[in-house]
């Protein structure tokens, strides 16, 4: 009886989780596995791009969990520098092109994981694909951008964006010598936190050094007669730069998906069911950044683009492929960041949030110290709580 074939859509967190885990459970005589991977790496941490691109981590190959040989090794067909760019569901084969040779291939499949991760936002305004601006999701997109710094002479750099990737990459860039300016549409950085904690962010930036302007529509990106930015504007003013980043958020990664005829949800994302399996395919699943997850605190989907979730995708997927079995029953929107010593993490719901879910709440705050008063180093520590109105359940 000839193996089945596993055909795998992108070679990052869900997808490469996906084919080691399915090969642990079924050989290459029962199952033959080809991914496709379009970058030149595999397995990496994304969320540390920040800190290689500041230099706490000291090599790109540090944030590398496994490479394509190691891939291999376990019989994986892992096909790099190769772009998927068709899924014939009626067929069962998807298309791929070569990116070196441009060479076009049909790849038949039995079972396919879609994990085709997300994109960092790109506006539409003007100048927005101008040299020197820098989107920052994969690992060549931190080795673009650390080239552009290390062959820039100014040193002013504009962050658009405060969310987590944007906020990081202001202290990296603080870190590099670099004259930093974030600008955010929000009441305050870190729309992920309700904004009297997103404050607490602004005022560690401004201690830093790092210039916040809040309420900032970015209207266009300026460029010098080389073409290269050289400034970017806002409805308000001119801020100067040798560079900018991109921190506005990402967003799934669908587009060949929806051209499949796959089902998305309301943010664009694949929708799955409680095995990750795309809902109305029998032999198709989906995980990592592209898809929509359900939260379990507002009983609606979602969409949060981390590894962590990424990761156990992959594993429930693999397990239900390899003949296993596995559920994913959602998430409650956990995540952790810093900016230098202030440490920042949010679980559940934000106030914005639980009103959009129709509940009624009250919140609560306290300020103490990190450890015992004491203890030496003891240092101040903001929690803030969301419970709902009677229930007393607890929100965020």
């Amino acid at each position: 009886m000839a193996a089945e074939r596993l055909v795998v859509i992108g070679g990052d967190a869900a997808g490469m989780s996906a084919a080691s885990q399915a090969r642990r459970l079924k050989g290459p005589e029962e199952l033959e596995i080809v991914a496709f991977e379009r970058s030149r790496f595999t397995s990496f941490s994304a969320c540390g791009i920040p800190y290689w691109v500041g230099g706490e981590v000291p090599a790109r190959d540090d944030l590398i969990a496994r490479t394509p040989e190691e891939h291999r090794e376990r019989a994986i067909d892992l096909r790099m520098r190769t772009e998927v760019t068709e899924i014939d569901v009626a067929g069962q084969r998807v298309r791929s092109r070569d990116l070196e040779s441009g060479a076009d291939a049909w790849t038949p499949y039995d079972k396919l994981v879609v994990a085709t991760g997300a994109r960092p936002i790109r506006p539409s305004i003007p100048g927005i694909d101008a040299p020197g601006v820098h989107g920052v999701q994969t690992l060549d997109d931190g080795q673009a951008l650390i080239d552009t710094l290390e062959g820039t002479e100014g040193r002013r750099a504009v962050i658009v964006g405060a969310g987590y990737i944007g906020v990081e990459m202001a202290e990296a860039l603080l870190h590099r010598g670099y004259e930093v300016t974030v600008l955010t549409r929000g009441e305050q950085p870190m729309t992920t936190l309700d904004p009297d904690m997103g404050r607490l962010v602004h005022e560690a930036m401004d201690t830093m050094g790092i210039t916040t302007v809040t309420g900032a529509e970015v209207t266009k990106i300026l460029t010098g007669e080389d073409g290269r930015v050289r400034a970017v504007a806002t409805d308000a003013a001119e801020y100067p730069a040798d560079v900018v980043v991109l921190g506005i958020g990402v967003e799934p990664a669908t587009a060949l998906a929806r051209a499949a005829g796959l089902p998305l949800g309301d943010h664009h994302g694949i929708l799955t069911d409680l095995s990750m399996r795309v809902r109305g395919h029998e032999n198709i699943w989906s995980g990592g950044d592209c898809v929509e997850v359900l939260d379990l605190v507002s009983g609606r989907e979602r969409h949060i683009a981390l590894g962590t979730h990424a990761n156990k995708h992959g594993q429930i997927i693999g397990s239900n492929i390899g003949g296993g079995y596995g559920t994913f029953p959602g998430v409650v929107g956990t995540a952790v960041s810093k900016v230098c010593d202030l440490e920042i993490a949010r679980t559940g719901l934000r106030e914005k949030e639980a009103r959009a879910a129709g509940l009624q709440f009250v919140t609560a705050k306290i300020e103490s110290t990190n450890s015992a008063g004491y203890y030496p180093g003891a240092a101040l520590m903001t929690v803030k709580m969301l419970a709902e109105r009677r229930t007393g359940r607890l929100l965020g």
